[in-house]
């Protein structure tokens, strides 16, 4: 089955030093029996070359497929120029990172904090995303925001930048909302976060959506609690895994 569990997922056991990037994926193979991974930039030490070699060899060593890569920090618009400019050289490096690892889709988010977009943002966002999205065609995977803050909560906000970036090396990492903003951004969806909410209220509907969208992607859960992780991680897995067991 094609099923993931972000490893921002552990954030909680991160904080408390229990778990770490190798400890990670030696969960995702050996207890919860995955053949993927859905790595959080908060998890990796550094986007060196020697340390990414380690996570690639240890990616490999456990047959392992990192079907994303999902990273906080570098989004395109910020209102200060240099800072815009110092968002771009760190996104670079996450796109090596992205090539180094195998990463099938590479979360990188729009930025702007407001609900909606000016011309000058928008056009930026659109830029650079285009940007983005041929080296990530280039290199055999996907580069795309998540809707999980900021203006791209709002749904026609991801429709209008999707629309106009329009590239096969473009996607959206659907953050599941339960609700009809699911459905505009599902034609673009290259990758999943299925939250604990999600799992208990609305999964069936909210999967056969995407499905019946035709999405090929994986099915990732992303625990939020910081609670108790490695079980309720397990159930959100099960219910997932049910899911796909009977269609």
């Amino acid at each position: 089955m094609n099923v993931a569990i972000a490893s921002y997922a552990f954030h909680g056991l991160l904080r408390q030093g229990m778990i770490d990037l190798f400890g990670y994926l030696e969960s995702c193979r050996y207890r919860y029996h995955l053949h993927t991974a859905d790595i959080w930039s908060g998890m990796l030490a550094s986007t060196d070359d020697d340390y990414l070699a380690k996570v690639r060899r240890a990616l490999d060593e456990r047959e392992l497929t990192l079907v994303n890569l999902c990273v906080d920090g570098p989004h395109i618009w910020e209102d200060d120029p240099a800072v815009r400019e110092q968002h771009y050289r760190k996104a670079l490096e996450w796109l090596h990172a992205a090539e180094v690892l195998g990463a099938k889709t590479l979360r990188i988010d729009a930025g702007v904090r407001a609900d909606t977009f000016t011309d000058e943002q928008f056009d930026e966002i659109v830029r650079r995303f285009r940007e983005y999205a041929q080296r990530a065609y280039d290199a055999g995977f996907k580069v795309g925001p998540e809707n999980h803050w900021g203006a791209e909560v709002v749904p026609e906000n991801m429709r209008r930048i999707c629309e106009a970036v329009n590239h096969p090396g473009f996607g959206v990492l659907l953050h599941f909302r339960g609700n009809e903003g699911d459905a505009v951004m599902a034609p673009w969806a290259m990758h999943t976060h299925i939250s604990w909410e999600i799992t208990e209220s609305c999964l069936v509907e909210s999967m056969e959506m995407l499905r019946a969208a035709g999405y090929q992607g994986c099915w990732s859960v992303e625990h939020h609690s910081g609670v108790n992780e490695y079980t309720e991680v397990a159930i959100q897995l099960a219910k997932v895994r049910d899911v796909l067991s009977r269609w």
